[in-house]
């Protein structure tokens, strides 16, 4: 139970809400006073205030920063109209305008959407999706998915089920997670970009091909079992900020078309922009079946997720025995959200190319200093992502502290400092995140 009323909020907290993967009793959270731009106003349990910008763009999503006046306003125009209605026999205009965009904007001949409550449940959608695609075409054996490795698509069962076996959570869950069919891990890659602006990948191309030898076998194997391959492009977010060359999208591009699976693509980190293109799947130049998009779909305003298929995907499901996707969300399609969406999607679209390589170079400039660190492993960037990899897991609690007294705020996780920040920060903005966590990295990780 919570203390007194007029207790410090994160007691009150305490005990009484849950925080993603954390203990009950654990460390107590800082309170949120306020967002505005970039930047964050925190208090710490102790009652010390912090002016922070924020480095994760909320867990990736707040690519146009905090009250931005223009999601705000396409905020309290839909909300003048109608927050929300049932989408089981009704449209409306905000979700179709969207459909429209989306469709236009993705990779490959996109025709069809399906709008979800959030990140998990559109691969838990697209899952489905891929079982009736199979089904329909007289394959219900195909029942399981082929991945690799490091992947993470959320944390709902199926999603759970894609995610890496070991460093995900299905121990916590034996029996209740369906077995999948695992590739390794794709090797790792850099992106180079040379004093003439061309992007050049660098990979060790044996170990790629070496990779790519163990993959086709195994979807040769469980070829008559497998119904798509699921994966996210270029970028493992969750499971380690980990890049890999284009060429291993193309190499289960490939092997999907072999074996009449459909490829699926987790774009929900990875898309608008974040990677350097406006969707990760354009580094490989393929055009996936289906795509999952959320996170910065609505700028952070509101949870909303998508899940866009080919017309042929489509079309099969429709002459399939239930003609439906079975799926329907309660709040699918939420008209507030599909507003907020439409405003995000036209922003992105107009600012990414001058944002985010801008943010890019400055992350690679000014985190290029903690490679000189002893306890560091690798600083790569991507896009607007920037990762300092130490040789040990971070000290969370103590490097948030060092990073905050630096005006930042960060969440670490594993061996990771890691920076995904909004798209509109400044260049001193993005200086002092760079700056932040090399000097956090530095003063704890000594």
């Amino acid at each position: 139970m919570p203390d007194a009323p007029g207790s410090p909020l994160a007691v009150r907290d305490g005990g009484l809400v849950w925080h993603p993967y954390a203990p009950l009793d654990g460390p107590e959270p800082y309170a949120v006073e306020g967002a505005s731009g970039v930047r964050l106003t925190l208090t710490a349990p102790d009652g010390e205030r912090f002016e922070a910008v924020d480095a994760m763009a909320s867990w990736w999503c707040a690519v146009h920063g905090y009250r931005n006046p223009v999601l705000d306003a396409a905020a309290h125009e839909q909300v003048d109209r109608f927050s929300h209605v049932m989408f089981g026999g009704l449209t409306h205009e905000p979700a179709v305008r969207l459909a429209e965009r989306l469709t236009e904007m993705a990779p490959g001949p996109m025709a069809h959407v399906f709008f979800a409550d959030s990140g998990s449940v559109s691969v838990e959608v697209a899952l489905k999706l891929a079982l009736q695609y199979q089904a329909a075409l007289g394959r219900p054996n195909r029942q399981r998915f082929l991945t690799v490795r490091g992947g993470y698509h959320g944390d709902t069962f199926a999603a759970m089920s894609v995610c890496d076996p070991v460093d995900g959570m299905h121990s916590a869950f034996p029996g209740a997670l369906a077995r999948q069919v695992f590739a390794p891990r794709p090797p790792a890659a850099r992106l180079v970009t040379t004093p003439t602006g061309e992007d050049h990948w660098e990979t060790d191309r044996l170990a790629l091909d070496a990779w790519a030898a163990e993959v086709r076998p195994l979807a040769q194997t469980h070829t008559d079992e497998l119904a798509a391959v699921v994966v996210e492009p270029v970028l493992q977010g969750a499971g380690g900020m980990h890049v890999y060359h284009p060429d291993c999208l193309r190499v289960l591009r490939e092997v999907a078309d072999e074996h009449g699976l459909l490829l699926v693509v987790d774009e929900i980190a990875t898309g608008f922009g974040r990677t350097g293109r406006l969707f990760a799947s354009e580094w490989a130049d393929v055009a996936p079946d289906v795509i999952c998009v959320g996170k910065a779909l609505t700028g952070g305003y509101l949870s909303l997720a998508a899940v866009l298929m080919t017309r042929e995907v489509g079309d099969a499901i429709t002459r399939s025995e239930f003609r439906a996707l079975l799926h329907g969300p309660t709040f699918m399609a939420n008209p507030l959200a599909c507003a907020v969406a439409n405003a995000s999607v036209e922003l992105v679209e107009t600012t990414w190319k001058d944002h985010v390589p801008r943010v890019g170079r400055l992350l690679a400039e000014h985190l290029s200093a903690a490679a000189a660190l002893p306890h560091v492993a690798d600083v790569r960037t991507l896009g607007a992502v920037g990762v300092v990899q130490l040789t040990s897991p971070v000290d969370v609690t103590r490097v948030t502290r060092a990073a905050l007294r630096r005006g930042v705020w960060v969440r670490p996780f594993r061996d990771l400092v890691y920076t995904m920040p909004p798209y509109v920060c400044t260049d001193d903005e993005v200086r002092v995140i760079a700056e932040g966590v090399v000097g956090a990295v530095a003063e704890v990780h000594a």
